[in-house]
């Protein structure tokens, strides 16, 4: 996407996606770890931690990318299968987890047939949020959990300075140097389709959720979603 542009919205926001994703797969990794000082890594056991499920439980990582949610689900105990559009992430996953390409508003999978569900840093992604949400509960068991791991902006007026101008200025320079600065100009912009907290709070319960907390993670530059099909 070049500089200036419209955000895509609809089919065209899919394919958008869909193909910035293909090109930037080989070197997803290795640009998260630099950009996000390595802090991705807590972020993600943090979310795999907090859906408290035992062992063997299995868990939908809807956006999986890379397969790094499912490396960490697989090191608790549960039993991960990965979902996601884009085929050429799926070909840089590093996981052994079943892969399914899907879209993550219709995956296929039955009714009730998870545990948990995770979903990193795709909120923003996706063309219809409160479809995702809505076929999160579908395809959760009733008492099932969904730990959804977004960016995010702090809160204090100094941490949102900094954040700005390392999110919107910095990142696009080191997705350009590692990868292709176009995808990384767009992925900060991709923040302005996230409704407030407080509204992703209320469109979780709104779809069937129960318990539905927010946590902030390293100073508010990410945020950790949970909650509980009722």
């Amino acid at each position: 996407m070049k500089r200036g542009s419209a955000l895509p919205t609809g089919t065209e926001k899919v394919r958008v996606v869909r193909e910035m994703f293909d090109a930037i797969a080989p070197r997803y990794d290795l640009v998260n770890r630099v950009m996000t000082f390595g802090m991705d890594v807590g972020w993600r056991r943090k979310t795999v931690s907090s859906l408290g499920l035992s062992p063997g439980a299995i868990v939908l990582d809807v956006a999986c990318g890379t397969g790094d949610l499912c490396r960490e689900a697989l090191r608790s105990g549960l039993r991960p299968i990965g979902f996601d559009l884009s085929a050429g992430m799926l070909t840089a996953a590093r996981t052994t987890a079943p892969l399914v390409q899907a879209d993550a508003l219709s995956l296929p999978v039955a009714d009730g047939a998870a545990d948990g569900v995770t979903c990193g840093f795709a909120l923003r992604n996706v063309m219809d949020l409160g479809a995702l949400f809505a076929e999160f509960a579908r395809v959760l068991r009733p008492g099932g959990r969904a730990a959804l791991l977004e960016v995010a902006e702090p809160s204090s007026r100094v941490a949102r300075a900094g954040y700005e101008v390392y999110f919107r200025r910095i990142v696009p320079l080191i997705g350009g140097v590692l990868s292709d600065r176009d995808a990384y100009r767009y992925l900060p912009r991709s923040t302005e389709y996230l409704p407030s907290p407080q509204t992703m709070l209320r469109m979780l319960a709104d779809a069937g959720f129960g318990d539905v907390r927010r946590r902030p993670l390293s100073l508010g530059a990410a945020q950790l979603i949970v909650g509980t099909r009722s």
